[in-house]
């Protein structure tokens, strides 16, 4: 019975070690996201912008013929960052995803939590 007591220590040590470790990977995934770079830009290429995986805006371009009908840039602004918003948060997802699964010890009941 000790024998067992032991090895259930052991094995849920083991686990907090393998989560302290997908933890780290998971940080260090977010940092190099900061690096991924997505593009984006309206159908005429009038408004552009570069945003991170991380959804950090990086640049802007905006042409100046959109700087004479506001409500246009307006609008050009809405479609296009929520377009690149879109594009990085598929990228997170997937990048953060594969970190979680590939690494992540399989605790029963807790198998569907990062689908």
């Amino acid at each position: 019975m000790l024998s067992n007591f032991k090895k259930e220590k052991m094995d849920l040590m083991g686990m907090m070690g393998k989560l302290k470790e997908t933890q780290n990977k998971i940080e260090a995934t977010k940092k190099r996201l900061d690096t991924v770079l997505v593009d984006e830009q309206s159908t005429d290429g009038l408004l552009k912008v570069t945003i991170t995986a991380n959804r950090k805006i990086k640049s802007l371009t905006i042409a100046d013929e959109l700087l004479e009908d506001k409500e246009q840039l307006e609008d050009y602004m809405i479609l296009v960052l929520n377009k690149a918003i879109e594009k990085a948060t598929k990228v997170n997802e997937a990048e953060l995803d594969a970190v979680a699964k590939m690494d992540m010890p399989m605790i029963p009941g807790m198998d569907n939590l990062f689908k």
